[in-house]
């Protein structure tokens, strides 16, 4: 039918020969072309750049592939997955379509939570650095490789990009923070302005408040046994140490390697 110039249309319900003198009308509608070779119109799955409505066309991944990927991205979540093919995001992941068959017991061992709190509908904040979420969690009850016990945990409000930093005490925290404010800065031109923590003594000592009167920095203290005014920094938390916890489930490794864990979550 094609070598005696008709077009070819297929839809869910019929197949149209329409006339050689068929011309489309809007070519933004075609989401992909394939060259015709040797009597076959094939296409390698690998080499397409995915667009939005090209999800479509993308092959089925096998239930083994779904949970590998799943288990080499920090069990991430598979409507994030499919994501990140649809964006073309990571380099090395197969443009497939990934399903959860609810077979990852290490998720279940990791990822069991309370209902949380609602969010803030509408965001104050207008670019990088304006305001750092921060909280530190610990102590464990098992050091780590390097005999630390307390992680640190940075989010920054407006891209929700995060650090960590392993102590192994709580006096290291003003020193710490005093190194990582002064070079951020410093690397991405923006001025940390706002701190949002709890009022731990990690926080709120004399050390801290002359640093933060010295730089003009504005800290707010969420109240007393209202975890929820911290929501960024405990969500963070609870994040990595779900996706630590649930990788240590599925690998077999012992606890010791908790931090080594958080340090690849938060990579990841």
């Amino acid at each position: 039918m094609c070598d005696k110039k008709n077009s070819v249309l297929f839809t869910e319900t019929e197949c149209l020969i329409l006339s050689p003198d068929f011309k489309l009308l809007d070519e933004s509608q075609v989401l992909l072309k394939v060259p015709r070779q040797n009597n076959m119109y094939s296409f390698n799955l690998k080499n397409v750049v995915p667009s939005g409505g090209l999800t479509c066309l993308f092959a089925k991944a096998t239930i083994d592939e779904s949970n590998l990927w799943h288990r080499r991205l920090g069990h991430v979540n598979f409507k994030t997955m499919n994501k990140l093919v649809r964006g073309n995001l990571v380099r090395g992941l197969p443009s497939k379509l990934f399903e959860n068959d609810h077979t990852c017991v290490a998720c279940q061992k990791g990822k069991q939570h309370k209902a949380s709190c609602k969010t803030k509908l509408v965001s104050s904040i207008s670019q990088p650095l304006q305001m750092l979420h921060m909280d530190l969690f610990g102590p464990t009850f098992v050091k780590s490789l390097n005999k630390k016990m307390y992680c640190l945990v940075v989010t920054d409000d407006f891209s929700r990009f995060s650090w960590v930093f392993f102590l192994a005490s709580k006096d290291e925290t003003s020193g710490i923070l005093k190194t990582f404010i002064t070079g951020i800065e410093n690397q991405i031109n923006h001025k940390v302005k706002i701190i949002r923590c709890d009022n731990g003594t990690e926080f709120k000592n004399s050390e801290m408040n002359q640093f933060c009167e010295m730089k003009g920095i504005k800290r707010e203290f969420s109240v007393a046994r209202t975890p929820q005014q911290n929501r960024v920094a405990k969500r963070k938390n609870r994040t990595l140490i779900e996706a630590a916890r649930t990788m240590l489930a599925d690998s077999l490794l012992p606890t010791t390697f908790w931090a080594k864990a958080i340090n690849t979550a938060c990579y990841v």
